[in-house]
């Protein structure tokens, strides 16, 4: 899937030399929580958001560091933190210089960028221009739209018990050797011992998703490798 087919293609966005206040109620009012900033020409220069707006003299919310942390930190971190909290226009808040995505690009490598530089939006731009905006929205929008939950599927109990075995098989972090697989009228049931808590969820997942599968019950234990000490099975689960 490529960016084009999730982003939103009518961006709202805002000149620079707008007001902090422009921008707080056009955000309100479009229900969205940044605006890229545009110049006349069309060259993306920044983007502001709710995140930016957060530590404002309006509201009492700016930083007011120690002065022995204003002396580490230095003298132009502290000028910046001032002109983020009383700047009046938006190019004197925004963040500049903002990541940014081709249209043409993977989905999988904007919610690598986006997760890698915990940022919730990427200006989407086509030979140095802006012809959209991808958001975590966006993903879940796409989510919904392809992901297809087959819950009428039919499968035997052998089939389904094999299915899971070598989808087991194939991944790296599935204990195979230490956990057995049981079906009975499309039930599974995951028994045996674990070393790492965190591979029972897993293993949960990848049976519900699994064609076939109504119901997985949980046996299994986890063996603490330190301490020796014994967590009992949390129970089932339903398949979704």
């Amino acid at each position: 899937m490529k960016v084009k087919d999730v982003m939103t293609r009518r961006v709202v966005a805002l000149p620079p030399n707008s007001t902090v206040l422009e921008a707080a109620g056009l955000m309100l009012k479009r229900r969205i929580s940044g605006l890229p900033v545009i110049e006349v020409n069309g060259e993306l220069i920044g983007i502001v958001t709710e995140g930016d707006l957060l530590r404002r003299s309006e509201t009492a919310t700016e930083k007011h560091r120690p002065r022995w942390l204003q002396f580490l930190l230095g003298p132009g971190r502290a000028a910046e933190e001032f002109t983020r909290a009383h700047g009046r226009r938006v190019e004197e808040v925004m963040t500049q210089s903002p990541y940014t995505i081709t249209e043409e690009a993977d989905l999988e490598d904007a919610v690598t960028l986006m997760e890698g530089h915990n940022v919730k939006r990427l200006p989407v731009m086509r030979n140095n221009k802006l012809v959209g905006i991808l958001s975590r929205a966006n993903v879940l929008r796409a989510l919904l739209k392809t992901a297809k939950y087959d819950k009428a599927s039919v499968a035997s109990d052998q089939a389904i018990r094999l299915s899971i075995l070598e989808q087991m098989e194939k991944s790296a972090w599935a204990p195979t050797a230490m956990v057995d697989v049981s079906v009975e009228k499309g039930v599974v049931t995951l028994s045996g011992t674990l070393l790492d808590d965190r591979d029972r969820a897993a293993l949960q997942v990848l049976a519900e998703n699994t064609a076939g599968v109504t119901k997985v019950r949980d046996n299994m234990v986890w063996v603490e490798p330190w301490s020796g000490t014994i967590i009992e099975p949390k129970g089932q689960v339903e398949a979704a």
